[in-house]
């Protein structure tokens, strides 16, 4: 989410160090920790409020599919890469992925047929 790798933690915890001092620095960071607890167990408590007052129809409800990033992903991107087909359609043989990989055709080769193409 924020990209931090050794090197920038590094750098914050020297910019802390030199700017809180060695005294300060521990009661800090038990703050931070306190403060990022509580901020959890508000957002989880936000979650479960949510989910009683939706009620038992929404049920399978995912609070994370209100994100408009993963709501696409979830949609449209699993629907082609064939991680969400239904069960009608498996049942009446369509479907099915075709025998080879999907990738370019070799010289000569006839694509292979798709029922729901035509």
């Amino acid at each position: 989410m924020f990209d931090l790798g050794i090197s920038k933690l590094l750098v914050l915890a020297v910019i802390a160090l030199i700017i809180f001092g060695p005294n300060e620095l521990p009661k800090i960071a038990r703050q931070a920790g306190q403060a990022l607890r509580d901020l959890r167990r508000i957002a989880e408590g936000a979650k479960n409020d949510l989910r009683e007052g939706l009620g038992p129809e929404f049920a399978d409800f995912e609070i994370e599919d209100l994100n408009p990033k993963r709501f696409v992903q979830k949609h449209l991107f699993d629907d082609v890469n064939g991680n969400s087909g239904s069960k009608d359609q498996a049942a009446a043989g369509r479907g099915t992925s075709p025998s080879r990989s999907t990738g370019p055709l070799s010289p000569g080769e006839r694509p292979p047929y798709d029922i729901d193409a035509t």
